[in-house]
């Protein structure tokens, strides 16, 4: 059995996720068994996914690939093989620096990994995955790649430029997932403003979401890592008007600063930005914005990092996530700019800029008691059922724990709860 057995270990993005999905799906077609955990490995053959985004992710890939090299050198392994991001990215160094590793793959040709199998890859389950999710929510990718020059990211180098996947498979693939159980898809891609630009020669992210929305099945539809310049505003309205598209939009800002948005190459301003904010409230009653901010970008000042805590304060982001500058080879920030600020300040910076978001997500969350809200069960944990609103998404977000008493609730299903209490980032609530 052990031989049959393929340990898939996946780090960084859902984008990652979802083609380690695709992968398993095509290994079980085959005849392997598949498995899903990088702490309990189970097989004699092991795959790696990696991420090569920013330095902490390389590291983190790099631990990996060199733990389970040392399980194939004590015996414990029979093959190794290495995909995704980091690979795509340092593919011929890797192979000279960990000889270990039987093969490594970029990211897009994974399927020669079936061959090396001896098997062979079914075009027929293009659409098919085997979910590591709770079966009831998916990752659904609707294009690889992004056209756009950040000077910080090296995501373009990694994965080239923007191609978005046609509409009718995307469709298929979500009546495909719908029919196995899967009721909420968190729509993803490295940029879904710039969807459909390549295929069909303008944006297109508006009609796709309202083609998934038609389909009967799919409760809630969530959106992720948008770009603030030339935002497709009949979004606005589909997300106003779709009852099963959540008012929920996680879109990237980075800065605030027009000296550091123009340093980033961000093509947006202030002025602009803090419009589109002030569109998102007014033209969807009620929307909870995410987002991700830097610090410590080559040329910031402390005037720079004063605006950005302003910014915080004075936008109240529902959600927020940031991180400091991690000067990444190839892309244009590491070519132009010296990198000289210190990474003690750097991680001050982000250390108080979460801090002032933490008391702002203490507050949002404590207006929240006392409401009644629709929320999903995703799990059981202690003595809590762990569910979520149409408000958060899973893993990055805020959780409302219901516990555990006299009424049975469902994995996967839908229930009317009372939020009573709160604490920094998570709600409590009952059943009503």
């Amino acid at each position: 059995m052990r031989r049959k057995t393929i340990d898939i270990i996946t780090l960084g993005c859902s984008k990652n996720l979802v083609d380690s999905e695709h992968l398993m799906r095509q290994l079980e077609e085959v005849g392997f068994h598949v498995t899903h955990d990088a702490e309990h490995p189970k097989g004699q053959i092991a795959v790696i996914n990696t991420c090569g985004f920013i330095g902490d992710a390389k590291e983190e890939s790099i631990n990996m690939i060199l733990e389970f090299a040392q399980a194939k050198e004590e015996g414990d392994l029979e093959k190794l093989y290495v995909m995704g991001c980091l690979s795509e990215r340092y593919l011929k160094e890797l192979a000279i620096e960990i000889p270990q590793v039987d093969k490594f793959y970029g990211k897009f040709n994974w399927k020669e990994l079936l061959q090396d199998l001896g098997k062979a890859y079914h075009d027929e389950l293009h659409i098919e995955r085997t979910l590591t999710t709770p079966k009831h929510y998916a990752y659904l990718k609707i294009s690889e790649g992004c056209d756009r020059k950040c000077s910080y990211c090296a995501i373009p180098i990694i994965t080239g430029r923007h191609v978005s996947r046609p509409m009718e498979e995307i469709v298929d693939e979500v009546k495909y997932l719908v029919a196995r159980g899967v009721k909420e898809f968190q729509v993803i891609a490295q940029e879904l403003t710039y969807y459909g630009v390549d295929l069909y020669k303008k944006q297109m992210l508006p009609e796709l979401i309202e083609c998934i929305s038609d389909i009967p099945g799919v409760e809630w539809i969530r959106l992720h890592y948008a770009y603030p310049a030339h935002f497709p505003v009949d979004l606005f309205r589909v997300m106003r008007e779709r009852p099963n598209v959540c008012k929920y939009m996680d879109i990237a800002l980075q800065h605030i600063s027009d000296n550091m948005l123009q340093q980033m190459r961000r093509h947006v301003s202030k002025a602009e930005t803090y419009q589109l904010i002030e569109q998102f409230r007014k033209e969807v009653p009620g929307i909870h914005l995410r987002t991700t901010l830097m610090v410590g970008h080559p040329g910031e000042t402390e005037a720079d990092f004063e605006e950005l805590k302003e910014f915080v304060r004075k936008v109240r982001f529902d959600r927020m996530g940031a991180f400091a500058y991690s000067e990444e080879e190839g892309t244009y920030a590491a070519a132009q700019y010296e990198d000289i600020i210190p990474q003690e300040v750097k991680q001050a910076r982000l250390d108080e800029l979460m801090s002032i978001q933490q008391g702002i997500s203490a507050e949002l969350s404590a207006m929240k008691v006392g409401k009644r809200m629709k929320v999903i069960i995703d799990r059981i944990e202690g003595d809590y059922y762990v569910g979520r609103t149409e408000f958060d998404s899973p893993e990055v977000d805020p959780e409302v724990l219901i516990a555990c008493g006299d009424e049975t609730l469902h994995i996967g299903n839908f229930y009317q709860v009372e939020i009573v209490n709160s604490d920094d980032f998570d709600l409590f609530g009952r059943i009503i």
